[in-house]
């Protein structure tokens, strides 16, 4: 039991840790976003790769904000009905559905990566004059938020599978 524990904390570490850099993104995006608009209106100038660089933003924002949501327990479910399941019933609910993620993230992870190695390959760039390099790094993302959300998903199986309390922060 405590080998569990111990896992699940190390996963849930993990998850906290892509939390809070999509965190620290957002502020990044909040910036980059006021700074480009005010050099538009202000100066009349603008830059390709800086609009390019905020939609680049928000892919690890989603991706890692994803399995956070889960770890901190804002994912979607029907409330209406599951809070007035029977404790027993709410476990089961939550191992099946934390599996059947886990499942959806692994597949959705490997079919992203012979795109991303594709990419990876001809060293992708932006198609547009100016724009960023290294396209296969934004691709990247995506492997390893899916990772991410199968990794919380394992956690979440097992916290709901051996009930087990959760330490916020820990």
């Amino acid at each position: 039991m405590r080998a569990v524990e111990r896992m699940v904390h190390g996963l849930e570490a993990a998850v906290r840790l892509f939390g809070g850099l999509a965190a620290c993104v957002c502020v990044v995006l909040v910036l980059l976003v006021t700074g480009d608009v005010m050099m538009r209106y202000f100066f009349r100038i603008g830059a390709v790769w800086l609009q390019e660089l905020q939609w680049h933003l928000i892919s690890p924002i989603a991706l890692f904000g994803i399995s956070y949501a889960l770890y901190r327990g804002e994912q979607v479910r029907v409330d209406v009905f599951f809070e007035h399941f029977p404790e027993g019933l709410k476990r089961t609910v939550e191992v099946i559905g934390g599996l059947l993620l886990m499942v959806i993230a692994l597949y959705s992870m490997w079919l992203c990566l012979p795109w991303v190695e594709q990419s990876w390959l001809r060293n992708e760039t932006s198609p547009n004059p100016g724009g960023l390099p290294w396209r296969w790094v934004l691709k990247a993302f995506l492997p390893l938020g899916f990772l991410l959300l199968a990794m919380q998903s394992l956690a979440h199986v097992l916290r709901h599978g051996f009930a087990l309390s959760k330490k916020e922060g820990a």
